[in-house]
């Protein structure tokens, strides 16, 4: 009789695990792995960051079971349209360019850009306004652009290629200066120090993380971007929504992971990593 209680009690947990959580589904994450401090590696190996602990938390709270996979930045969302992976976490704006081909979450941090020089470079007292929201549109912004403008004349800038940075210097906003692009951030950060270009455009943390784990005398000038190319924070990147099976999967998707950014946003965990990983609360 006991071991017809045991068969019993062993069938009904069976039972309860199989559907307490029928709506799990196994996805994959997407993410660069070198840009830090929104997601790199370790001397490991392992994949770390702001956007890599981010993840597994939301995963923990919309009760699905994930994996985090690396790919370059600039075969991202060809990546993600070719279903390699359900997601992008990797430092990803939220552009009306890129709504046009993919989704996003809604956003949850924000990503300043800011020039970056060496230390005694003749850009590091460039008087420009402090900061430059591209949306505002107007005298003030046509203003302070024209003078970057006239600050930049001649000048080169090193920028990650395929991203919102080059995006805003190839589109003539700031003239025609010299833009030199690099497949990763890392390659960026090395050629500004070995002076192969003047200055170099990125998240504002990419090259305070850098300074501060390389040593290097890498200085921010100039303006903070936001705004208009340089999109409306960080999402998650998802496919658009179709009516087949998969397409619908998405867009459940897309549902769970706002669901679980709200979560994030509300007990504090988005703020807490960004402290963590930024220096300064950077949540949406």
């Amino acid at each position: 009789m006991n071991n017809f209680k045991k068969i019993i009690l062993t069938v009904f947990a069976f039972l309860f695990l199989i559907t307490s959580n029928v709506n799990a589904l196994s996805i994959k994450i997407g993410t660069e792995g070198a840009y830090p401090p929104w997601n790199a590696k370790d001397e490991s190996g392992k994949l770390i960051g702001f956007e890599v602990e981010l993840a597994n938390w939301l995963c923990i709270y919309m009760e699905h079971d994930c994996t985090i996979v690396e790919q370059d930045w600039d075969g991202m969302i060809p990546a993600l349209l070719m279903r390699k992976f359900d997601a992008i976490m990797a430092g990803m704006s939220i552009t009306a360019e890129r709504q046009k081909t993919i989704t996003f979450s809604q956003g949850y941090a924000d990503e300043v850009a800011q020039l970056a020089v060496m230390k005694g470079s003749d850009l590091e007292g460039m008087d420009t306004p402090s900061g430059i929201n591209l949306s505002l549109g107007g005298s003030d912004v046509k203003s302070a652009l024209k003078t970057l403008t006239g600050v930049l004349a001649g000048k080169s800038v090193c920028v990650q290629t395929a991203t919102i940075h080059q995006n805003f210097l190839d589109s003539g906003d700031v003239g025609a200066i010299n833009v030199r692009t690099y497949k990763t951030q890392d390659e960026v950060n090395l050629d500004l120090t070995a002076g192969r270009c003047d200055a170099a455009l990125a998240a504002a943390v990419a090259f305070t993380d850098y300074a501060e784990k390389s040593g290097k005398p890498v200085v921010l000038v100039g303006p903070t971007f936001s705004g208009g190319a340089f999109g409306s924070g960080v999402g998650v990147g998802i496919r658009q929504a179709g009516d087949d099976a998969i397409g619908q999967r998405d867009a459940q998707l897309l549902k769970d992971f706002n669901k679980a950014i709200d979560t994030a946003r509300a007990n504090g965990k988005i703020s807490e990593l960004a402290i963590k990983w930024f220096g300064f609360d950077a949540s949406m």
